[in-house]
């Protein structure tokens, strides 16, 4: 009986070290993902601003803002291409007038540039 009651603790003991061990490794995955995805987002920005400098550079009397709202048009007929081509995709309805790309393209600057003074 004593023996049992040992083993039961024993055993008790390697599932909480299982419990624990596991925990520490979800927690370790999840911040090396958060450093990937900063990373990615990193690289995109300075891609970004590498581009929009060349272009502004290339071809003369163009501002950023122009070289960024075309990249930002760009940006979003891709992401309807892609809904469009996948396979598993459901329907999705985008309001894709000329004056919703517009929109869209300030929503995000609007929340760009919200976030940077969240920041400061």
């Amino acid at each position: 009986a004593q023996r049992l009651q040992l083993a039961s603790v024993y055993k008790g003991e390697a599932e909480k070290i299982l419990l624990v061990k596991k925990a520490e490794a979800e927690a370790e995955a999840k911040h090396l993902s958060g450093v990937g995805i900063a990373r990615q987002r990193q690289a995109i920005t300075d891609g970004l601003r590498e581009n929009i400098l060349n272009f502004s550079h290339s071809v003369s009397g163009t501002s950023a803002k122009e070289v960024m709202d075309l990249i930002m048009v760009t940006q979003y007929f891709d992401t309807i291409k892609e809904l469009g081509d996948g396979s598993k995709n459901t329907t999705v309805f985008i309001p894709h007038g000329p004056g919703h790309v517009r929109d869209i393209s300030e929503q995000i600057r609007n929340g760009m540039m919200e976030a940077s003074c969240s920041n400061v």
